[in-house]
């Protein structure tokens, strides 16, 4: 946890709970298990949350744990932030119980001030757990209920000003969220998002998130393991069409939800880091920024990851170059990646449109064709751009 973060799209990193399992492709060289694992190894918050598994790669356990000294730590952040939500964990992981989520929710609640993104490939949890947020669930929660006391006691009249200043604005937050849940409305600085790292992946979680109420919904396709289509989302059985645009509706706005109403708010795409890191394809990457320009849904490149473009020089090191195959635009011909031994001697052999090579991720950097996309979305909180 930390009060900054070097993540591009956020400000801040808050953990209250950690711990989490392997929920598909993506999470196979998870960074906050390999941390967990090395250097958190022997950290209260995360010891005994990690085994290596027969190729020495760290995996959680599914031992999932409240960090209840970290709970209330947004409550003390004063500058405004936008604040990634349990970055080391699921918050809607099978093993939490709803009480612990309360607790969280409990605290954004309480701190407007700030913008909380919350991250999860739990997609179908997240949406029956927050469809069903209401301000009882809050007011059991410890923090919420603390929140209450402090504001019921605030008539010394020894206290200082900034005591009463800080009470007060717990009392304008308690009211504020109050006044929105109690009339069915999402937490107004809550963002929800959805992990993806291909088009299963998006067909399965996508639906439940846009089905989910909330201020903001977006999708971090990183690491990107294969091209996404986010106009040919696949509907939920029963929905009543087959497939549905994520990014643009062009029907009644009074339609349920699940036949394509809500759309993606904010589209993140990155490649993989780390020593294990596989190559993304440059033209999945092409293509997800523009199917978001042509829908004006904002876009964040965040990184290439390990892999960048390769300098035209012969090498023999193994490992350290792939080709990226033509985007000839079919099921039967998909793009795809082929890790090689030798540049450039098999670039024709795979039909190569470009050669990727294992750079760092320093030195591949986070440009997209000549420039930075840094696009977020336009909301309330405009004091955090």
């Amino acid at each position: 946890m930390a009060e900054t973060s070097a993540i591009e799209w956020t400000d801040a990193t808050w953990n209250p709970i950690t711990g989490c399992t392997l929920a598909s492709p993506g999470c196979q060289h998870c960074y906050a298990a390999d941390l967990a694992a090395t250097r958190l190894s022997q950290h209260p918050s995360r010891a005994g949350l990690t085994r290596r598994n027969a190729a020495g790669v760290a995996a959680w356990t599914g031992e999932v744990r409240l960090n209840v000294q970290w709970l209330d730590s947004p409550l003390r952040w004063k500058r405004p932030r936008r604040i990634f939500v349990c970055a080391h964990a699921d918050l809607f992981h099978e093993a939490v119980p709803d009480e612990w989520i309360d607790r969280v929710f409990a605290v954004m609640a309480l701190a407007p001030q700030h913008t909380f993104q919350v991250l999860t490939k739990r997609a179908a949890r997240m949406r029956g757990y927050v469809s069903k947020l209401d301000i009882y669930a809050l007011e059991e929660a410890d923090e919420w209920r603390d929140a209450d006391h402090r504001v019921a006691c605030d008539d010394d009249p020894n206290g200082s000003p900034a005591w009463h200043a800080q009470t007060a604005a717990l009392e304008d937050a308690l009211s504020a969220a109050r006044t929105c849940l109690e009339a069915g409305k999402p937490l107004p600085n809550v963002w929800l998002g959805v992990s993806a790292e291909d088009q299963q992946r998006a067909d399965e979680r996508i639906p439940d998130l846009l089905a989910t109420p909330a201020a903001v919904r977006f999708a971090s396709l990183e690491p990107l393991l294969g091209p996404v289509v986010l106009t040919n989302i696949e509907a939920k059985a029963g929905a009543g069409i087959d497939v549905f645009s994520a990014l643009e509706y062009d029907g009644d706005p009074d339609e349920d939800a699940e036949f394509g109403t809500s759309v993606l708010d904010w589209v993140i795409v990155g490649g993989e880091s780390g020593p294990h890191a596989r190559p993304m394809h440059p033209a999945w990457a092409r293509s997800l920024r523009d199917q978001c320009t042509t829908a004006g849904v904002p876009f964040l490149f965040k990184q290439w990851g390990e892999w960048g473009h390769a300098a035209p020089a012969p090498s023999g090191t193994r490992g350290k170059y792939a080709i990226a195959s033509a985007p000839l635009g079919t099921d039967m011909f998909p793009t795809h990646v082929v890790p090689v031994d030798f540049y450039p001697r098999q670039f024709s052999l795979f039909g190569g449109a470009s050669v990727m090579e294992r750079v760092g991720k320093r030195a591949a950097g986070r440009r997209l064709d000549g420039r930075t996309w840094d696009e977020m979305p336009e909301v309330a909180h405009a004091h955090l751009s």
